[in-house]
């Protein structure tokens, strides 16, 4: 079964879209971002990469394309039928599913990416994170966007919002860097870098 969050194939085709939290804060989505080529911001998380790479909630797949264009072997992972499409016409092979269902070479991935807020998907950073760490192989890294503020911890819901309508609210969590530095060891991983700044990264290695 798949677990869509709705609005976002609306998001993904291009819409103006923001997230609506339940605590009342409303966060705009980085949709262009999304569409365009990655870009310098995304560097270090590519740089970072040096062998196979899941990307969960890829998106229209733009990291999966720049990691092809440095001939490293990636794999998009994402329940949006938008998401199907767009990585279709950029030519970025990916898996139409839940990510938290079983994915293609469980246990041998290099790198697993949480990109672009993903942390949030499910609402419960931790699950997500032993998720990520069961997709790798012994030594292999989960590379996380985390909040830019590193202290940031929120559970809560969510809704995707355009100007044509307001999606269902689902599950959704934020975390900073520290939170999740805290989090990393009860699934079995052990911060090992990051970047602090308008977008931030951690680094965590399987343990």
């Amino acid at each position: 079964m798949l677990t869509v969050v709705p609005g976002f194939d609306a998001a993904l085709s291009g819409s103006t879209a923001r997230l609506r939290r339940s605590d009342g804060v409303e966060v705009e989505l980085a949709v262009a971002r999304w569409h365009d080529p990655a870009s310098e911001g995304d560097g270090w998380l590519l740089d970072r990469c040096s062998g196979a790479v899941i990307d969960l909630g890829c998106g229209p797949g733009r990291l999966v394309e720049a990691l092809l264009g440095r001939r490293l072997p990636a794999l998009g992972v994402d329940a949006s039928a938008a998401a199907e499409a767009l990585c279709r016409r950029r030519r970025a092979p990916m898996v139409r599913r839940d990510v938290f269902a079983p994915q293609p070479a469980e246990g041998c991935w290099d790198h697993v990416l949480l990109a672009d807020g993903n942390i949030g998907i499910g609402g419960d950073p931790l699950r997500l994170l032993r998720r990520a760490a069961a997709l790798l192989a012994s030594g292999g890294t989960v590379l996380v966007e985390t909040d830019p503020d590193p202290g940031m911890w929120w559970r809560g819901s969510v809704q995707v919002c355009t100007a044509d309508a307001d999606g269902a609210a689902v599950p959704w969590a934020c975390a900073g860097a520290d939170a999740l530095t805290r989090l990393a060891p009860r699934a079995g991983l052990v911060r090992t870098g990051g970047l602090a700044g308008p977008r931030s990264f951690v680094e965590l290695r399987r343990s």
